[in-house]
This record gives structure tokens, C-alpha cells and sequence, in this order.
């Protein structure tokens, strides 16, 4: 087999190709498109999430929940601090106590109620330096803060009210005082 006439006749594309749109064009009879420029796409600018640093300084706190969360912190302050002065001298404490349960006997367990007053007074204290600083956070934020000095002070006087419980139930006169009552 001889090719002897391929020279005079056009080239015809092969599988898989493709005349271009001037080729087509011309075979067809018509005039040649315009040149299509190619530009490239045009890329917009995507705004980059925020950092923490820049979130705050664009979603300020409400002006309401950050008067409303310092005047509880300071609240919390003023209680931590009378609280504390009340944990460490706790013969009053444990007298009010036993008065307001009804045991006319004394209060005798005075070193453990010490301890233990020491050990409650820690707590508020970290307790309170935790919330403040958890609140100082999330005030920066921008987030609403309210409620965290709320639940603070709550989580905290709970837990110091156990640690002043354990003296005043290991009491001789509160045992006895209570056998007595289970025993009607």
C-alpha cells in the first residue's frame, strides 16, 4: 500500500483530536471568529477568619453585661473577703450555727473548725481569682459574661460551705444531738 495521494489532501484529525476554532471555521466557508483573549479569572480577596485579638476589636461586649459582670466580680470580692475573716475566727460561725439547728450544747471542736476554715478561705479565694479571670477573658472576647460570676460564686460558697460542714458534723455536741433525734 502506497500513500501517494496523502500529500494532496488535508490533514484529517486522528482519534482524539480536535480542530481548533479557526480550523473550523475555514473548512466550514465562514469567516474567522474574533481571537479570544484569555484572561485569567479574576480572584476577589477572601476575608481571613479573625484572630482572637482582632474578634474582640470587632464584636465589643454588651455594654450592659461587662457593668453587669464587674459589679458581680466586685460583689464576690467584697464576700470573699468578709467571708474570710469569718472562716478564720470560727467560734462565732459554729455558735450561729449550732443556735440556728437548735443544740443548746457548745461548740468544742475548735482546732479542726481552724483547719478547716483555712482550707474554705483558700477555696474562695481561688475560686474567685479563677471566675475573675475566666470573666476577664471572655469580656475580651466580646462574649456574654454575666452569668459566669453568678455560677462562680455559687460553685465556690457550695464547695467552702462543705469544707465548714465537716468540723461542725465531727462535733461531739452535733453527734450527740443528732443520735438524739434519730433516736424519737
Amino acid at each position: 500500500m502506497t500513500d501517494s495521494g496523502s500529500a494532496e489532501q488535508p490533514h484529517r484529525p486522528a482519534f482524539g483530536e480536535y480542530a481548533t476554532p479557526e480550523e473550523q471555521s475555514r473548512r466550514a466557508g465562514r469567516p474567522l471568529p474574533p481571537p479570544v483573549v484569555h484572561t485569567p479569572p479574576t480572584v476577589l480577596p477572601v476575608a481571613q477568619p479573625a484572630g482572637p485579638a482582632e474578634a474582640a476589636a470587632e464584636r465589643p461586649a454588651h455594654p450592659v453585661d461587662r457593668v453587669a459582670s464587674i459589679a458581680l466580680l466586685a460583689y464576690g470580692l467584697w464576700n470573699v473577703i468578709t467571708s474570710i475573716a469569718t472562716f478564720l475566727n470560727p467560734s462565732s460561725l459554729m455558735a450561729t450555727m449550732m443556735q440556728a439547728v437548735g443544740i443548746s450544747a457548745t461548740f468544742s471542736n475548735y482546732p479542726q473548725a481552724r483547719v478547716w476554715g483555712m482550707v474554705a478561705g483558700i477555696v474562695l479565694i481561688a475560686g474567685w481569682i479563677a471566675t475573675a479571670w475566666w470573666s476577664v477573658l471572655r469580656l475580651r472576647r466580646g462574649k456574654l459574661t454575666w452569668w459566669l460570676p453568678v455560677a462562680g460564686g455559687v460553685v465556690f460558697v457550695a464547695l467552702s460551705s462543705i469544707c465548714m460542714m465537716i468540723p461542725f458534723f465531727t462535733d461531739p455536741a452535733v453527734i450527740s444531738f443528732l443520735n438524739g433525734q434519730l433516736q424519737k
